[in-house]
């Protein structure tokens, strides 16, 4: 996480705008324990790409940095991590937030949760692919 805002932080900006997402321990009431992440990461870089052009097309912004992991992730681990800079703050929550809503609609992610009564369940969101 310090990284992606020590890249997105420079003296042009004032604000830098960070969203992580993270494990939670449940899902629809049921207790969970972890979350594998499985995906295309060379499908995923040149939609990301795409993201990014698109939000530099809309709002003023100086800098964007995404990581999305892969794998098996704990409670409380970080999945995914936005940072967004821009000369002013409403530039970068708005850009922030397209930017993940985009994540979520668009990049082929799929996940795995494993549930604290043993059972494992693929979530298949309906992905957008371009």
């Amino acid at each position: 996480m310090a990284k992606l805002y020590q890249f997105a932080v420079c003296k042009e900006v004032g604000a830098v705008d960070l969203f992580v997402g993270t494990v939670r321990n449940e899902f629809e009431g049921r207790s969970v324990n972890g979350i594998e992440y499985h995906g295309f990461p060379e499908m995923a870089e040149r939609l990301l790409s795409d993201i990014c052009k698109k939000a530099i097309g809309e709002w003023n912004i100086q800098k964007i940095a995404i990581q999305h992991r892969i794998g098996y992730l704990q409670l409380t681990e970080a999945s995914v991590i936005v940072a967004v800079s821009s000369a002013h703050r409403h530039e970068a929550f708005t850009a922030c937030r397209f930017i993940m809503e985009e994540i979520k609609s668009k990049i082929p992610i799929w996940k795995k949760e494993y549930f604290a009564n043993g059972s494992v369940e693929w979530k298949h969101d309906v992905k957008k692919i371009q």
